[in-house]
């Protein structure tokens, strides 16, 4: 299984947006920090609006801002939102046929290594991966590049764990 550069763009949004409580990021900011493809931040963006891990506001002072607290936001629930296959074998995809299926073993291995894939990722949240917000800061010279918010407090929605969509493993 090879994640696309969905996930690693998501990956580093959330990054940038975390180290930045109380802020909001342009996906121009965000874009320039990386160095990295604003048409494609958008779509990913957006996705990450989509499932409720972002919040977007348009207009003068908008951007984006964690929906979540960092600590209910775990690596897999990231990987899950930012991409569409997990199909490692044709039989987990959504088509699920194949000749031998009924007699295969392949299909139970496939789906348990896919469920400890996620198991792992699940362990680490997104708090846990900026624990070093002044070196990230540093590293991204985000001390002049965001823009203070009027907005509420960040953290404010309800956690992933009451987001089932994101919890479970598509293949199944």
């Amino acid at each position: 299984m090879r994640l696309t550069v969905h996930s690693d763009y998501a990956l580093r949004v959330l990054t940038y947006v975390a180290v930045a409580p109380g802020q909001v990021a342009t996906v121009h900011e965000v874009a320039e920090a990386f160095r990295i493809s604003h048409h494609h931040l958008v779509k990913v963006a957006h996705r990450l609006v989509k499932a409720g891990i972002l919040e977007a506001t348009r207009g003068r002072g908008g951007g984006l801002r964690l929906k979540l607290d960092p600590n209910a936001i775990t690596v897999g629930d990231i990987i899950r939102a930012s991409e569409d296959d997990f199909a490692v074998v044709e039989c987990l995809g959504q088509t699920r046929y194949c000749r031998i299926a009924g007699v295969c073993k392949f299909r139970e291995l496939f789906r348990r290594a896919l469920a400890a894939f996620f198991a792992v990722l699940d362990e680490l949240t997104l708090a846990d991966a900026v624990r070093n917000p002044d070196a990230l800061r540093g590293a991204l010279d985000l001390t002049s590049a965001l823009t203070t918010t009027r907005m509420g407090a960040q953290g404010s929605g309800p956690s992933l764990r009451e987001a089932p969509l994101l919890k479970t493993i598509r293949p199944g």
